[in-house]
């Protein structure tokens, strides 16, 4: 009898750390699995309509209108442009900054407060602010190129200067975050490699070339990872700048707002589960491909 007791005691105990896991599992199921399930059946059902559940075939046809749309290509391009430019140099600019922060010098608590802060500030309220300073008449962005004579631009209703509109905005709103990540690999590495090289006579520069940079590079590949799948989703910043509009002729498409472009306003729900896979898809062999060259890094 006690033996049979103590086996369900043993039994029970055992499955206790499930059952304090079950409501984070059923979250995961419902909230992440079953919609990501969803989604794929959605992109291969033609004239789907989401109230009914209802469509008309099962196929490949709305790939083929996403692949052949437009307005997608464009906003592939668009956001090609756009990971390519905001990534990289995000990247240095906050790495040149993270270097600045890690120094010990006196209220540089204060520098970290400020470089950070718009972190926790509205990302809409910030998006306005850029608008305003990229207005071509009173912008501070215009004035301050005006003194070593360049411009003015017409920042905002220049179809062809709101690519470089949205680039500046998206470089800037990358840099805390990006510079967070930095930081803390800075503040990683063994003080006594910087010790043992000044003994060597060796220069600040060669440090950071020599020690810093490659000490940091897997921090740097983490952080590359992640900002391009972040930029890769760039869509909010669209608001803001552009009163909600992909640009002032609808000539800045990005996937991401494509894809609210195709749900929640043309309710073509095919399309943009579609566009949400070949997104996906994208996203994933790029990453994966970032992992493997990170894996031919030599760090030391």
């Amino acid at each position: 009898m006690n033996k049979t007791k103590n086996m369900s005691g043993r039994f029970n105990r055992s499955w206790e750390p499930f059952l304090y896991l079950l409501p984070f599992f059923i979250g995961i199921l419902v909230f992440t699995l079953y919609p990501v399930i969803n989604v794929v059946l959605i992109s291969f059902k033609e004239g789907y309509r989401l109230l009914t559940g209802a469509y008309t075939a099962i196929g490949f046809e709305n790939y083929s209108k996403v692949l052949s749309d437009p307005y997608f290509i464009n906003g592939i391009k668009n956001t090609a442009v756009y990971i390519i430019t905001v990534v990289p140099i995000s990247t240095m600019i906050s790495l040149l900054f993270a270097n600045l922060l890690n120094q010990k010098i006196k209220g540089i608590a204060i520098f970290h407060t400020a470089y950070f802060l718009p972190l926790v500030t509205s990302a809409t309220a910030i998006g306005l602010v850029w608008k305003l300073m990229f207005n071509g008449q009173i912008g501070v962005i215009n004035f301050l190129l005006g003194i070593f004579g360049i411009g003015p631009f017409e920042w905002i209703i220049d179809p062809n200067m709101n690519i470089y509109t949205l680039i500046i905005f998206g470089i800037w709103n990358m840099l805390p975050f990006t510079t967070i990540l930095l930081l803390s690999g800075l503040q990683n590495i063994d003080p006594l490699y910087y010790t043992a090289a000044r003994v060597d006579g060796a220069s600040s520069i060669k440090m950071f070339f020599r020690i810093t940079v490659p000490l940091l590079a897997p921090t740097i590949g983490l952080t590359c990872v992640v900002n391009t799948i972040s930029a890769s989703k760039v869509y909010g910043e669209l608001f803001p700048l552009f009163n909600g509009r992909p640009g002032i002729a609808s000539n800045l498409y990005t996937v991401v707002y494509y894809i609210y472009d195709q749900f929640y306003l043309k309710w073509n729900l095919g399309k943009a589960a579609a566009a949400s896979i070949i997104l996906f898809l994208i996203i994933f062999v790029f990453t994966m491909a970032q992992l493997q060259i990170q894996k031919r890094w030599k760090y030391y």
